[in-house]
């Protein structure tokens, strides 16, 4: 064939397998998973309504409540992990029901970008950016302070049971 002639294309069934990206298997959901993850949801979201509403601000206003409501969440959350995955063996419903339910409900960093783009219309820029990188950066630090201090709970523990003679 010349170089002018059009070469023929592979259609998907001629196509080398490898070609193809393997598909994943399906996981089948749990009921009791769903339904701890559902119930421990609506635990956190009232319990951050019931902050945000104790403490409301205006759009203008730098929304300290959400900020903090973020910031402390993700301290609990850091602490919850270290907790669950390296210092016991909870039952396996814990850490969808506290971390994914009441802290995924009770953080809120959906209305964080709300509240940005409020200080925005209101005029307000400089503090619109800073509220956006100070969650951002404070609730990086609070998960990582969380994780730090559970760790440092732990040791404290291990040395007293050590000094009183009981068993890890």
């Amino acid at each position: 064939m010349s170089s002018s002639t059009p070469q023929p294309v592979n259609t998907p069934d001629e196509r080398d397998s490898a070609d193809i990206p393997a598909r994943r298997p399906t996981r089948s959901v749990e009921p009791a998973v769903l339904a701890v993850i559902a119930v421990g949801g609506v635990l956190g979201a009232e319990a951050r309504y019931a902050l945000s509403a104790w403490h409301p601000h205006t759009a203008d206003q730098w929304p300290a409540t959400t900020w903090w409501i973020n910031v402390v969440g993700s301290f609990l959350l850091g602490a919850l992990m270290v907790l669950l995955t390296e210092l016991t063996s909870a039952h396996r419903l814990v850490r969808p029901f506290l971390g994914v339910g009441v802290l995924g409900g009770f953080t809120t960093f959906s209305t964080a970008m709300v509240d940005v783009h409020g200080l925005l219309l209101a005029g307000r820029p400089v503090p619109a950016v800073a509220y956006l990188l100070g969650t951002a950066l404070a609730a990086l630090a609070a998960v990582t302070l969380g994780a730090v201090v559970m760790r440092g709970f732990a040791t404290i523990g291990v040395r007293l049971r050590v000094r009183t003679g009981q068993q890890q």
